[in-house]
């Protein structure tokens, strides 16, 4: 076998590693409302309604956000792309951001680490509202 040929099969064999790895990143799909999407560009990400109170709503469609609403009527936003790894979080419940990953959590208030392996906080994003839709401002 040439040295192009055995690059050229390790290169393949990272990739398909790379997917399977990238894939087991993603969420289960428990049928929870917490998790989906719906965002169109420059379109709302969500309904005031779609955001429990010490919950949230991940939405995919936009790049990855995470709405919450840690106590009725504050709406809060973060990067959905878990600090550890960069996963994608799974779902929000009890005021906590969960990533099933490796199991680090997140506060719903404000984006910290509230249990590791993650040690950096989640990137907050700015919210606008027009009436009950939500937008991630620009």
């Amino acid at each position: 076998m040439s040295e192009t040929t055995r690059r050229a099969v390790l290169a393949g064999a990272v990739g398909v590693t790379a997917v399977t790895v990238l894939a087991a990143c993603g969420d289960d799909d428990s049928g929870s409302d917490s998790t989906g999407s719906g965002a169109t560009p420059g379109g709302p990400i969500a309904k005031k309604a779609d955001v429990p109170v010490g919950g949230g709503k991940i939405v995919s469609d936009d790049g990855g956000t995470v709405i919450t609403q840690p106590e009725a009527g504050t709406f809060k936003a973060f990067t959905a792309i878990c600090t550890h790894q960069q996963c994608i979080v799974t779902d929000v419940a009890n005021n906590n951001i969960n990533c099933k990953c490796h199991g680090s959590t997140f506060s719903a208030t404000d984006g910290s680490v509230t249990n590791p392996p993650a040690n950096q906080p989640l990137k907050e994003k700015t919210l606008r509202f027009e009436g009950d839709d939500i937008y991630v401002a620009s």
